[in-house]
């Protein structure tokens, strides 16, 4: 199936700051993104020498994605990197969706550290780890539910109602938890805060789930289960949202075996990176298969768990950096933002610092080779006219987003076999072309826009079918579980975004 309609991809309004603390914003963010995926600072701020696009490698690279030639293929020594990178990739969703804000349910999940390092103790787990699945299961609050019925995941680590029954052994009376769970929901609406609040704790008597404590130690009772199902602490946290079956079923797949989870996990030294990076629509089918048969996030769990980590670690040691990142990541419907910084980031004015920039090499005419699987929109710089200048102007980005274009279009055009290639519709703009653009289309901003830089791209939303529909959404999601790009769907386009992560793909 195609990729679905979401959210734009450059919604104006977002809030404007100070020179001073924009500027403070953008440096701190380069820094710490060239830290998490270890790019050189200067490649970030711009060099001297821009770094050359060899496409027909890049090209191969994508048609063999996971392959020799392919600079993100699994490796065991790449774990680490791949870990911190798909920790990255997945944050946006945090820093969007946390409610009231990350620094908010980072401050709810800190009230509940004595008692993650006692359950995390019992259960020989790393308090880090259960204090990031806080985070994203609840964001700290104890008392909260997924949806209106109390058999659904609830309290601080989300446990349904089933499982804390038949497999955790709580204490659970769903029939007087629901009764409780009403009469406080209408004592709220009263106003009535003291008999709200003595209805909680009366319900955490009858429902474990509600009392974080308890709830903690069964939560260290699952991973501990789990831990002996696969032998390793990754997977056992993976299978805390996937399930410990559904896991072993995706394990089996991998290793095209049906021996005992753990076994197979020993002999062959899985780690859950290895299971995610190592399995595509082309490449140990059977495993990727079972991953995305999952509607739920499941297969990205463990990334988000480490994202949600990394965001506890920076409350505690550095929350003003926090704060600073928090705002970038909620400037679009993206992480763009923290890509490219608008007080880090070069943007051209006008035509003539396009055209110097692609003298330069600092910006790559698109080429037209529909071997590649992709092909530029008849459409693309419609509006140069009117600033007299040429369309195949505004034909051109960054080495790196080219490469990561390339990378991208050929890797959709082996999996699917698609006769037509992926359209492009924009690609780097000028200041002065985004003011004509936005009185024609609505999703155009007169804000900081990424074409404005050359490291945005757009693709059409029309596919030579639902094959190729669903390879070029499995690529997008693979890079952005990379930290490569980060997408939005628009009413007609994909906008994308290339950040530093796509490094290896021009790297010597």
């Amino acid at each position: 199936m195609a990729p679905k309609v979401g959210q734009g991809a450059e919604p104006g309004g977002e809030r404007r700051l100070g020179e001073g603390a924009r500027a403070l914003i953008g440096l701190a963010a380069v820094l710490v993104i060239a830290a998490a995926i270890a790019i050189p600072v200067a490649l970030l701020l711009g060099g001297d020498d821009p770094p050359e696009v060899r496409t027909e490698e890049v090209a191969a690279a994508g048609r063999d994605a996971g392959g020799q030639s392919d600079p993100f293929a699994w490796k065991p020594d790449r774990r680490e990197d791949l870990e911190r990178r798909a920790a990255a990739g997945l944050a946006h969703v945090l820093y969007a969706n946390s409610p009231g804000g990350v620094l908010a349910s980072a401050k709810r999940t800190a009230r509940w550290r004595d008692e993650i390092e006692a359950a995390a103790k019992g259960a020989g787990i790393d308090p880090d780890l259960l204090e990031a699945m806080v985070f994203l299961e609840s964001a700290g609050r104890p008392d909260v539910i997924a949806g209106s019925d109390v058999e659904a995941a609830s309290g601080l680590t989300q446990i349904l109602a089933s499982t804390g029954i038949d497999l955790l052994g709580m204490e659970i009376d769903v029939d007087r938890s629901e009764e409780l769970t009403k009469k406080a929901a209408k004592a709220s609406a009263r106003g009535e805060e003291g008999k709200f609040r003595a209805l909680l704790r009366e319900r955490a008597q009858v429902d474990e789930r509600f009392d974080p404590e308890e709830a903690l130690a069964a939560t260290g009772r699952y991973l501990t289960t789990a831990r002996e199902s696969f032998a390793e602490d990754d997977l056992a946290v993976t299978s805390y949202h996937m399930g410990i079956g559904n896991l072993e079923d995706v394990i089996q797949a991998y290793a095209g075996s049906d021996a005992p989870a753990r076994d197979l996990v020993e002999s062959e030294d899985l780690s859950y990176a290895q299971l995610f990076f190592d399995s595509s629509p082309t490449r140990h089918p059977e495993a990727w298969d079972v991953l995305s048969r999952f509607a739920d996030d499941s297969a990205t769990y463990l990334w988000r768990v480490y994202a949600a980590r990394e965001i506890m670690r920076l409350y505690r040691e550095d929350p003003g950096e926090l704060e600073l990142i928090a705002d970038l990541q909620t400037r679009k419907a993206t992480q763009e933002e923290v890509f490219h910084p608008e007080d880090a980031t070069e943007i051209f004015d006008d035509p003539g610092e396009i055209e110097a920039a692609r003298d330069s090499g600092e910006l790559v005419p698109l080429p037209v080779d529909p071997s590649l699987g992709f092909r530029p929109s008849e459409q693309m710089g419609e509006l140069a006219t009117k600033l007299d200048q040429p369309r195949e102007l505004y034909r051109a980005l960054r080495p790196e987003a080219l490469a990561t274009l390339v990378y991208l279009s050929s890797q959709v055009q082996e999996t699917s076999g698609a006769d037509r290639p992926l359209r492009v519709t924009s690609t780097v703009r000028d200041r002065e072309y985004q003011e004509l653009l936005v009185g024609t289309n609505p999703e155009a901003t007169s804000e900081y826009s990424l074409h404005t830089t050359g490291w945005s791209f757009d693709i059409l939303r029309k596919y030579d079918s639902d094959a190729q529909g669903e390879a070029f959404q499995f690529a997008l999601d693979r890079l952005r579980a990379l930290n490569v790009l980060d997408y939005a769907y628009e009413p007609a386009a994909i906008h994308v975004t290339v950040g530093p992560g796509a490094a290896p793909l021009v790297d010597d």
